[in-house]
This record gives C-alpha cells, structure tokens and sequence, in this order.
C-alpha cells in the first residue's frame, strides 16, 4: 500500500510568516481565513495588507464568529467578544416565542442574531446610537424580524413596549475613561469610543440603563448586562439601588460576568 502523502505544514508559509512578523498572534489561523476569503492574488494581497496595518482580522473579513454563527462585522463597528456569549446564553435561558426582547447597545447586533435564531417568534429590538453600527445591525437582526432603532438608549424605543420588556440585554461599555489609552490598538484605533469608554469607573451607562429599566421591564422581566469582574459588586449595587432584584453570574470558561436585575412581579 502506497503511503498517505505528508499533510502540508502551513505554520511557515509566507504568508503566515508575514502575519506573524505583524505581531499576529494565530498567524497559521489568520493566514488560512484571509486566502479562504480572497477570491484573486490581488485582493488576498489586499487583505493582508490590511491586517498588516493593524485592522482588526474581523472588520478585514467582514464577519466575526459568535455563538457559532458568522456575525457580520463593518469597519467601525465594535466587534463582539468570544466573552460576550457568556451574556448571550445567559438571555436565552428562559426565552419563550412571543417575549419582547431589547439587544441595548447593540454594536453589531451579535447578541440580538444569537437570541433571534435560538427562540424563534420573539419580538426582537435592538438599539444603539452610533449610525454606523446600526446599519450592520439591521443586517444580521432584521432576518429574525428584529427592529433596529439609533438613539440614546431607551429614549429610542418605541413606548408601546414600556412595561413589556422580559429581557432587556446590554453589552453596554465598561471600560474606565482612563483605561481605554491602554487597550489595545485593534480596539482603540479601530472601534468607537463610544461603545468601549463607561466613564470614570466603567459603569456610567449601566446606572442609566437601571434607572431606566423598571419603566420598560414587564412583572418579571429580567436587564442583563456584562460587567468586568472587579466591577460585579457595584454594579449589583447599582441594579438593587433600582429596584431590581440583582444577581451575578460567571464563567471561569469565558472569563465573563454578568449582572442580572429582575423586576419584581
């Protein structure tokens, strides 16, 4: 019996050499994503190119995987982290069709796409204030039936839906003012402030968005929002100070905490 032929090495190829010569960590990965998705020499060279630069290799794909599903991501757009599934998975726990459901801040709209392809039939709607990611909002929220609206969080929904929200859910920015000049470039060139930078301690929006909240949450509706970890105790604080009953949840998994306030029914 002939041999099988030697699986090809693609750990030092030149283009997986350049990337990682860029300081691209999964080089190997990157440079298989990038010829997958180049459909000429000239536009693969294009890609790299890019990435080279300091694009983030998801605005420089177009997508970014989330909960297993390709998210499409535009330049300019906050790109979703692996983290964030953790806040996701945590909204579809107890989704039934027919719940209304508010994707706040909602960047991309990843969290929005999961929770309309995991429970089909709810009323999905998703707002954020930045033009530009709204527009790649609608185009990952609007097959599921969702309603994407610009604006300053729950002042841009519409108010037939006050008193009826069973799960409002916000990736909302958490990042200390002071902190974001330290962030990394993909995220700090490459995303809006506005959706990394939560004010002096990280948590400005998160109090608005629990001062808001009873007024929007039906008997029993539940605001889930992610928070970093050394920020669970005050941000519970914060939800509890509203009127919710507050919670934390993590994952060691994901390195994620989210903070949960139901409303009393």
């Amino acid at each position: 019996m002939a041999a099988s032929p030697p699986t090809p090495d693609r750990s030092h190829t030149p283009l997986a050499d350049e990337l990682r010569a860029a300081g691209c960590v999964f080089a190997e990965e990157e440079a298989a994503l990038l010829a997958d998705a180049a459909r000429s020499p000239e536009e693969l060279s294009e890609l790299v190119r890019r990435r080279v630069d300091g694009v983030p290799l998801e605005h420089v794909l177009g997508w970014a995987e989330f909960c297993g599903r390709r998210i499409v991501v535009e330049p300019g757009v906050f790109v979703p982290r692996r983290r964030t599934e953790f806040l996701a998975r945590c909204a579809a726990e107890r989704l039934r069709p027919g719940n209304v459901v508010v994707d706040m801040c909602c960047g991309s709209g990843a969290v929005g796409a999961v929770l309309g392809h995991e429970v089909a039939g709810i009323d999905l709607y998703a707002v954020d204030v930045d033009p530009v990611a709204v527009g790649c909002a609608r185009r990952n929220i609007e097959r599921f039936g969702g309603r994407v609206f610009t604006g300053d969080l729950c002042a841009a929904l519409p108010t037939s839906i006050a008193g009826r929200v069973d799960v409002l859910v916000a990736n909302a920015p958490y990042v200390p003012s002071r902190a974001v000049a330290f962030m990394p470039p993909e995220a700090r060139l490459h995303e809006p402030r506005v959706a990394l930078d939560g004010g002096g301690d990280g948590l400005d929006v998160h109090r608005r968005l629990a001062d808001a909240a009873p007024g929007w949450l039906a008997p029993g509706g539940r605001l889930l929002m992610e928070a970093g970890v050394s920020q669970a105790d005050t941000a519970a604080l914060i939800l509890a100070a509203a009127g919710l009953d507050a919670m934390v949840r993590t994952s060691e998994e994901l390195d994620a905490t989210v903070v949960v306030g139901t409303c009393p029914s």
